[in-house]
Protein backbone atom coordinates (compact mmCIF):
# COMPACT_ATOMS: atom_id res chain seq x y z
CA UNK A 1 0.00 0.00 0.00
CA UNK A 2 1.09 3.53 -0.77
CA UNK A 3 0.47 6.58 1.42
CA UNK A 4 -0.86 9.48 -0.63
CA UNK A 5 -1.81 12.98 0.50
CA UNK A 6 -4.54 14.53 -1.64
CA UNK A 7 -5.68 18.15 -1.73
CA UNK A 8 -9.33 18.97 -2.38
CA UNK A 9 -10.94 22.28 -3.26
CA UNK A 10 -14.29 23.63 -4.41
CA UNK A 11 -15.80 27.07 -4.87
CA UNK A 12 -19.12 26.37 -6.62
CA UNK A 13 -22.41 24.92 -5.42
CA UNK A 14 -22.78 23.22 -2.04
CA UNK A 15 -19.10 23.24 -1.18
CA UNK A 16 -19.26 21.05 1.92
CA UNK A 17 -21.26 18.43 0.01
CA UNK A 18 -18.80 18.66 -2.90
CA UNK A 19 -15.87 17.86 -0.60
CA UNK A 20 -17.74 15.08 1.18
CA UNK A 21 -18.75 13.53 -2.17
CA UNK A 22 -15.18 13.69 -3.46
CA UNK A 23 -13.86 12.03 -0.30
CA UNK A 24 -16.53 9.34 -0.56
CA UNK A 25 -15.66 8.68 -4.22
CA UNK A 26 -11.96 8.47 -3.38
CA UNK A 27 -12.86 5.99 -0.64
CA UNK A 28 -14.88 3.89 -3.11
CA UNK A 29 -12.55 4.10 -6.09
CA UNK A 30 -9.02 4.79 -4.90
CA UNK A 31 -8.27 3.50 -1.43
CA UNK A 32 -8.72 3.75 2.30
CA UNK A 33 -9.10 7.24 3.79
CA UNK A 34 -6.79 7.20 6.81
CA UNK A 35 -6.90 10.86 7.90
CA UNK A 36 -8.83 13.99 6.99
CA UNK A 37 -8.17 17.62 7.82
CA UNK A 38 -10.77 20.14 8.83
CA UNK A 39 -12.45 22.01 6.00
CA UNK A 40 -11.03 25.51 5.57
CA UNK A 41 -12.18 28.58 3.69
CA UNK A 42 -9.75 30.39 1.41
CA UNK A 43 -9.69 33.10 -1.22
CA UNK A 44 -9.23 32.13 -4.89
CA UNK A 45 -5.58 31.75 -5.85
CA UNK A 46 -4.34 32.72 -9.29
CA UNK A 47 -7.61 34.22 -10.55
CA UNK A 48 -10.37 36.62 -9.58
CA UNK A 49 -13.69 35.30 -8.30
CA UNK A 50 -16.35 36.31 -5.83
CA UNK A 51 -16.62 32.67 -4.73
CA UNK A 52 -14.53 31.63 -1.74
CA UNK A 53 -13.04 28.12 -1.70
CA UNK A 54 -13.55 25.31 0.74
CA UNK A 55 -10.43 23.11 0.99
CA UNK A 56 -9.25 19.98 2.76
CA UNK A 57 -6.42 17.46 2.67
CA UNK A 58 -6.80 13.72 3.14
CA UNK A 59 -4.39 10.83 3.49
CA UNK A 60 -5.31 7.68 1.63
CA UNK A 61 -3.69 4.29 1.37
CA UNK A 62 -3.90 2.92 -2.15
CA UNK A 63 -2.57 0.20 -4.37
CA UNK A 64 -2.87 2.41 -7.45
CA UNK A 65 0.25 3.68 -9.20
CA UNK A 66 0.65 7.46 -9.40
CA UNK A 67 -0.63 7.72 -12.99
CA UNK A 68 -3.53 5.34 -12.38
CA UNK A 69 -4.46 7.40 -9.32
CA UNK A 70 -4.30 10.57 -11.43
CA UNK A 71 -6.69 9.05 -13.98
CA UNK A 72 -8.99 7.98 -11.14
CA UNK A 73 -9.01 11.48 -9.60
CA UNK A 74 -9.79 13.03 -13.00
CA UNK A 75 -12.63 10.54 -13.48
CA UNK A 76 -14.02 11.50 -10.05
CA UNK A 77 -13.76 15.21 -10.87
CA UNK A 78 -15.77 14.62 -14.07
CA UNK A 79 -18.31 12.46 -12.23
CA UNK A 80 -18.87 15.26 -9.69
CA UNK A 81 -19.42 17.87 -12.40
CA UNK A 82 -16.06 19.43 -13.08
CA UNK A 83 -15.63 20.81 -16.55
CA UNK A 84 -12.36 20.19 -18.34
CA UNK A 85 -9.56 22.34 -16.93
CA UNK A 86 -9.36 25.69 -18.67
CA UNK A 87 -6.47 26.33 -21.02
CA UNK A 88 -6.62 29.99 -19.93
CA UNK A 89 -5.57 29.32 -16.34
CA UNK A 90 -7.47 28.82 -13.10
CA UNK A 91 -11.25 29.15 -12.97
CA UNK A 92 -14.14 28.49 -10.60
CA UNK A 93 -14.72 24.76 -10.10
CA UNK A 94 -17.11 22.31 -8.52
CA UNK A 95 -14.18 20.13 -7.42
CA UNK A 96 -10.43 20.00 -7.76
CA UNK A 97 -8.46 16.95 -6.64
CA UNK A 98 -4.67 17.17 -6.52
CA UNK A 99 -2.12 14.52 -5.65
CA UNK A 100 0.21 16.32 -3.25
CA UNK A 101 2.58 13.61 -2.03
CA UNK A 102 2.90 9.92 -2.85
CA UNK A 103 5.08 8.04 -0.36
CA UNK A 104 8.54 9.67 -0.61
CA UNK A 105 8.33 9.64 -4.41
CA UNK A 106 9.74 12.41 -6.57
CA UNK A 107 8.13 12.25 -10.01
CA UNK A 108 8.52 14.63 -12.92
CA UNK A 109 6.15 13.26 -15.56
CA UNK A 110 4.53 15.51 -18.21
CA UNK A 111 1.09 14.74 -16.73
CA UNK A 112 1.98 14.58 -13.05
CA UNK A 113 4.55 16.17 -10.77
CA UNK A 114 5.05 14.78 -7.27
CA UNK A 115 5.42 16.43 -4.86
CA UNK A 116 2.88 18.92 -6.17
CA UNK A 117 4.99 21.91 -7.25
CA UNK A 118 2.96 24.50 -5.29
CA UNK A 119 2.45 22.55 -2.07
CA UNK A 120 4.58 24.84 0.11
CA UNK A 121 3.34 28.11 -1.42
CA UNK A 122 -0.36 27.68 -0.80
CA UNK A 123 -1.74 28.28 2.66
CA UNK A 124 -4.93 26.37 1.77
CA UNK A 125 -2.79 23.26 1.13
CA UNK A 126 0.00 23.49 3.68
CA UNK A 127 -2.18 24.30 6.72
CA UNK A 128 -4.60 21.37 6.30
CA UNK A 129 -1.65 19.11 5.44
CA UNK A 130 0.20 20.24 8.57
CA UNK A 131 -2.96 19.62 10.59
CA UNK A 132 -2.91 15.90 9.73
CA UNK A 133 0.83 15.34 9.11
CA UNK A 134 3.02 17.95 10.85
CA UNK A 135 5.96 15.54 11.17
CA UNK A 136 5.89 14.55 7.49
CA UNK A 137 9.09 15.37 5.62
CA UNK A 138 8.94 17.06 2.22
CA UNK A 139 10.79 14.59 -0.05
CA UNK A 140 12.68 17.32 -1.94
CA UNK A 141 13.60 19.81 0.79
CA UNK A 142 13.76 17.45 3.76
CA UNK A 143 11.89 20.02 5.88
CA UNK A 144 8.96 19.12 8.10
CA UNK A 145 5.58 20.14 6.72
CA UNK A 146 4.87 22.07 9.94
CA UNK A 147 7.88 24.29 9.20
CA UNK A 148 6.15 25.71 6.12
CA UNK A 149 3.19 27.04 8.10
CA UNK A 150 3.53 30.76 8.64
CA UNK A 151 2.13 32.63 11.60
CA UNK A 152 0.07 34.73 9.22
CA UNK A 153 -3.44 33.28 9.15
CA UNK A 154 -5.24 33.35 5.79
CA UNK A 155 -7.67 30.51 6.39
CA UNK A 156 -10.80 30.07 8.40
CA UNK A 157 -11.27 26.56 9.73
CA UNK A 158 -14.83 25.38 9.56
Amino acid sequence: MHSVYIGLGTNLGDKETNLKNAIQQLRLQAGIVVRQSSFCISKPCGFQSENMFLNAVILIETQLSPLKLLRKTQKIENLLGRNSPSMQGYTDRVIDIDILLYDELILNHPKLKIPHPHITERDFVIRPLAQIAPELLHPVTGKYIRDYVTTEQHLFIQ
